[in-house]
């Protein structure tokens, strides 16, 4: 095992958790997941194997049929998923994060229809927040939830879906009214949560998932554009049971998101990292490996200290939110932190790697696509920063 990124004071059932995990990484994604990758194919295989694994259920409570395990334990999973293939943890993630959701805000009913299936991986997850042109600013959404009768009246266009093809629910963010002169326009927003069918098309009446947009890396997982034009869905299906709350339960899902974005940046790293010192060992030039070179052990020094810098972030901002305690502060550093590293990471073992870096026969021309998704979701690092800065200058203020 590396001696890079070991967590203290884990349970004996969160090693053996970890270990299974590791040990699935290994034998069933490692081997394929450059091919899977360069072909764009969803990794079927894979994932019925992480259902058998209970990764689905892992932070759903165990009166629902989960694990009701904690977010490190969730975290520490996807950081050795993301070893493995990014896109894979970005399949659980975003499943998780809706799971997330529901045990925190939604009814009893919906928490006893939705959480065992989801524990089971039935019923699999995706969440919408953005928009065309939206970005970051969230308040500015333009789908509308119309009241009529027992219904909503769902109208607008969705972007970014991960799993937005595969999934059969997805939490949707709308707009429910206009807010009065003064108030904050998030006060207007309620979350939905809307059922369908797996695949592309017309999913269910009112709405159409178009294709899977082409990207430049994050293969294999499908991430799509969702339409609704005249979806009706039941009042029932809002999260929570009453609308114009659904602004606070999406932020909150983001915040344990961001979380685990930053062990896939951690995990992304760690992976750069074993193929940078490996090959540098096995290159000989001028008579020695490369890794004898001085030059080379400065850049491995400067990589595996950012991998364990990134990861003590990563378990400080989940431990805080098992704790109960607020952690959008920590969520955020550990996020923007373990996104940068990774990206500089990842470029410092494709520069190991010198032109063979260039080429899709090796594993690290992968990894070099797939860091730059991290610097931009779940909040670009200037939106980090913003979260930050606030947060500091709460805690730090002085007296008028």
């Amino acid at each position: 095992m590396s001696r890079l990124a070991q967590t203290e004071g884990l349970t004996d059932i969160q090693r053996e958790i970890l270990a299974t995990v590791r040990d699935f990484v290994d034998k069933e994604i490692l081997p394929v997941a450059t091919e899977l990758e360069h072909r764009d194919e969803y990794p079927t295989a894979i994932v019925e194997g992480l259902k058998e694994l209970g990764v689905f259920g892992l932070m759903i409570p165990e009166e629902y049929g989960g694990l009701g395990e904690s977010l490190l334990t969730y975290a520490l999973c996807v950081e050795e998923i993301a070893r493995g293939w990014m896109s894979v943890s970005g399949i659980i993630n975003t499943h998780f994060i809706v799971a997330y959701m529901l045990k925190q805000h939604g009814t009893e009913e919906q928490k006893e229809y939705f959480l065992p299936k989801m524990a089971l991986g039935e019923i699999r997850g995706a969440f919408s927040m953005s928009e065309p042109g939206l970005g970051s600013d969230v308040s500015a959404i333009t789908s509308k939830a119309v009241p009529d009768g027992d219904d909503y009246v769902l109208t607008g266009q969705k972007m970014w879906l991960t799993n937005g093809g595969s999934s059969t629910l997805v939490a949707v963010l709308c707009r429910t009214g206009e807010t009065e002169e003064g108030v904050a326009p998030h006060k207007a927003m309620t979350t939905f949560l809307v059922e369908k069918e797996p695949g592309f098309g017309e999913v269910r009446p009112g709405l159409t998932i178009p294709g899977k947009i082409e990207k430049m890396g994050y293969k294999g997982v499908d991430t799509t554009e969702l339409i609704m034009d005249g979806l009706r869905i039941p009042a029932d299906r809002v999260l929570g049971g009453a609308p114009n709350r659904g602004f606070y339960q999406m932020m909150d899902g983001v915040e344990v998101g961001r979380v685990n974005v930053a062990a896939r940046g951690c995990g992304v790293a760690r992976r750069a990292f074993e193929l940078g010192v490996a090959y540098a060992q096995q290159r000989h030039t001028f008579g020695k490996p490369i890794a004898q070179h001085q030059a080379i052990q400065f850049k491995l020094a400067e990589m595996g200290t950012k991998v364990e810098a990134a990861h003590a972030m990563m378990v400080n901002a989940a431990r805080k939110k098992d704790s109960g305690a607020r952690n959008d502060l920590e969520a955020g550093m550990a996020k923007y932190l373990a996104s940068e590293y990774c990206k500089e990471v990842v470029e410092d073992a494709f520069r190991i790697h010198g032109g063979y870096g260039f080429s899709k026969e090796y594993e690290i021309e992968r990894l070099y696509r797939e860091a730059p998704m991290l610097l931009i979701g779940e909040g670009t690092a200037e939106i980090q920063k913003m979260i930050i800065g606030r947060r500091l200058l709460e805690e730090y203020r002085t007296q008028d």
